[in-house]
């Protein structure tokens, strides 16, 4: 095999007729025996310039001008193996160029001798030289190149990543071989190492939509020799992501979280994602059919979200009215019903016509129904620290066991929360990461327009220029709207199904490297950057961080535990010493409404001291006779139930 380190050439440039040599490409060929294969870089020098190229394409050609005449030569026998002569045969490749020096003027490439790129030729080659040796560097290292015997990384520039050249990240593959996720976190490690702490503070937001996919980002993985030699090459240490915070919210019990991290060693450190009325009306569109709610609805929404909600409200029946939760706003409905049907006064209250009243009741209260977990009867909330995000901190939303109104909810207000906080410069961070999987699903390129997907529209457009920037996954990049895929700055593409790679987005790529994306083998990948001229194979480590599947294997999940023992599980991780017999003795008498309030309260305040201030926010409790049993919720809207009514 030819050795990079030979320093010679290994091929000659050739120009015919057929197959001229041209500015953006040319051809050349080699000896039988050599170690270059599609994807390699390689130089060619004359005189007065270098060109840098990269093979798409290769063919083996010997002297025989018919296919009869190998025929002939055996005899006809198609087992024989020993030709009377050895026949010429050489090696044809095409190359696509990537770099001319100097730049100007641009001519067709020289018809000289070829030789395999070192490691610095790769740097010049794919324009790294600029952002790697530059003054302030800033290089962002993605993978590794492997060709002829040689690594070498290769690095992205963090102001096409990040912005504000351009931004984004998509990376598309088959499901499982294509390695998506593990792709994003090792992209994650390596900037969270190498982003300028010039350029500003920068933090991740990972949907976790699938599984236990991105469940144990804060535990460290057993790499292999190969992987740590990789890490070693492209100057990152393999270390789990720190800090991480986790959210989700409840499941219908109010008490056991809705998560695959539910270990006893890990549900601890996941705080409840639990929305009340303030956090759902603003985001009212996703939830409520736009074929539903009409015109003069919206306009009732609109009064109640700035006349009604968290403001003293007083009706025309001299009573006043706070509303802050779901059962405050059916107490003022039910006082607007009676009031109206006492007085007589017919079918409009405050220009609104009562059958529109009692449609959007219907609707709103329903939601808490609809999405029950995450949105809460009562006025309790627990919310992402919005202001407070800390640099190189990820923060992971498990809403893989939600449904999909849920992540809608869950998506919208989030990254609409992630964007005001952003343009006012409170968020904590200068930059914000949101990674997203199955844009197929979110993102699709047909299909009715949906509040998530112009949402995930408005990030890949205009979200650069906040620092808001979208790290996308798909399987089918074909079926992921346009502007989204088109608007990343970096592509990176995993294993490809054929079919995919038949549709008319892949034309540009010879037909040998849709071959090898075809069958690119776990943890190689192809990637697309502003600074390379055409994309380049490239291959990544294991991420630093437990997988999914394996930290499944070693934190399985635990099932349902009882309302008494799940109270007495979370305030034991917050406090060790806390008795778990003291807290069933705490909560004997009260509702197990107002128990879930107290324990969000303190899970959120996280005092010194845990019980005494859990018990200073339980109410006065109640008549033994009249505590809710188990497995039959409180409800808030039924007056009946409702303590406070």
């Amino acid at each position: 095999m030819i050795k990079f380190e030979d320093g010679r050439t290994i091929g000659r440039v050739i120009a015919t007729e057929a197959l001229p040599a041209s500015p953006h490409e040319f051809h050349f060929w080699t000896a039988v025996e050599t170690s270059l294969g599609i994807g390699a870089i390689v130089r060619v020098d004359d005189e007065t310039r270098t060109v840098f190229a990269v093979v798409i394409d290769g063919r083996a050609y010997s002297d025989l001008s018919s296919p009869l005449h190998e025929v002939v030569a055996a005899e006809g026998d198609p087992k024989s193996v020993t030709a009377p002569t050895r026949r010429a045969e050489i090696r044809l490749w095409t190359a696509a160029v990537l770099r001319h020096e100097p730049e100007e003027p641009m001519q067709p490439v020289p018809l000289a001798g070829v030789r395999v790129a070192s490691a610095s030729d790769v740097e010049r080659a794919l324009r790294m030289d600029s952002y790697v040796r530059s003054e302030s560097p800033t290089a962002i290292p993605i993978g590794v190149y492997r060709a002829a015997g040689l690594k070498a990384p290769v690095s992205v520039d963090a102001d096409f990543v990040l912005g504000p050249e351009s931004a984004h990240l998509n990376i598309s593959g088959v499901s499982g071989l294509a390695t998506k996720t593990s792709a994003v976190e090792f992209a994650l490690t390596s900037i969270f190492q190498h982003f300028p702490a010039a350029k500003g503070s920068v933090a991740a937001l990972c949907f976790n939509v699938k599984g236990p996919d991105l469940c144990f980002l804060d535990r460290p993985a057993e790499l292999n020799d190969d992987d740590r030699d990789l890490y070693d090459v492209l100057g990152v240490q393999p270390v789990a992501f720190d800090p991480v915070h986790y959210f989700a919210p409840f499941k219908a019990d109010g008490v056991n979280l809705n998560t695959l991290r539910s270990h006893p060693d890990l549900v601890g450190a996941v705080t409840p994602l639990v929305w009340g009325l303030r956090e759902v009306l603003d985001y009212h569109e996703v939830l409520l059919s736009r074929d539903d709610i009409d015109a003069k609805s919206d306009a009732f929404l609109d009064f109640l979200a700035d006349r009604v909600v968290d403001k003293e409200f007083r009706d025309e029946w001299g009573h006043t009215h706070r509303v802050s939760s779901f059962a405050d706003l059916e107490r003022l409905f039910r006082a607007v019903f009676d009031g109206l049907e006492q007085a007589g006064r017919g079918d409009i209250w405050r220009t609104h016509h009562i059958a529109t009243i009692r449609k959007v009741r219907n609707r709103l209260l329903n939601i808490s129904t609809r999405c029950k977990g995450l949105v809460t009867d009562d006025g309790s909330a627990s919310d992402l620290p919005f202001g407070a995000f800390e640099d190189r901190g990820v923060y992971v939303l498990d809403v893989s066991g939600m449904d999909q109104l849920g992540q809608d909810l869950v998506f919208t207000r989030v990254v609409s929360k992630l964007r005001e906080h952003l343009e006012r410069r409170e968020l904590g961070v200068d930059h914000v990461i949101v990674f997203v999987d199955e844009l197929n699903k979110y993102a699709p390129s047909d299909g009715p327009e949906t509040y998530v997907r112009k949402m995930l529209l408005d990030i890949s457009e205009r979200g650069r220029y906040l620092g808001l920037v979208l790290f996308g996954a798909q399987q089918f990049r074909s079926q992921v709207h346009r502007r989204v895929v088109g608007n990343a700055g970096t592509a990176v593409y995993g294993r490809m199904d054929m079919d995919e790679l038949a549709t008319p987005g892949y034309q540009v790529f010879s037909p040998a490297t849709k071959i090898k994306l075809a069958t690119l083998p776990k943890g190689e990948l192809m990637v697309r950057h502003p600074h390379f001229t055409h994309p380049v194979f490239v291959r990544f480590p294991r991420p630093p961080v437990l997988s999914g599947p394996d930290g499944v294997k070693r934190f399985p999940p635990q099932t349902d535990v009882p309302f008494e023992d799940a109270v007495v599980r979370q305030l034991v991780a917050l406090d060790r010493e806390i008795s778990p017999a003291t807290v069933v003795d705490i909560i004997a008498d009260h509702h197990e409404v107002d128990v879930r309030r107290a324990l969000l309260a303190t899970r959120r305040t996280r005092p010194d001291d845990v019980l005494s201030y859990f018990r200073a926010t339980l109410p006065r409790a109640v008549p033994h006779e009249t505590v809710t049993r188990r497995g039959e919720p409180l409800s808030p809207l039924r007056s009946s139930d409702d303590p406070y009514a």
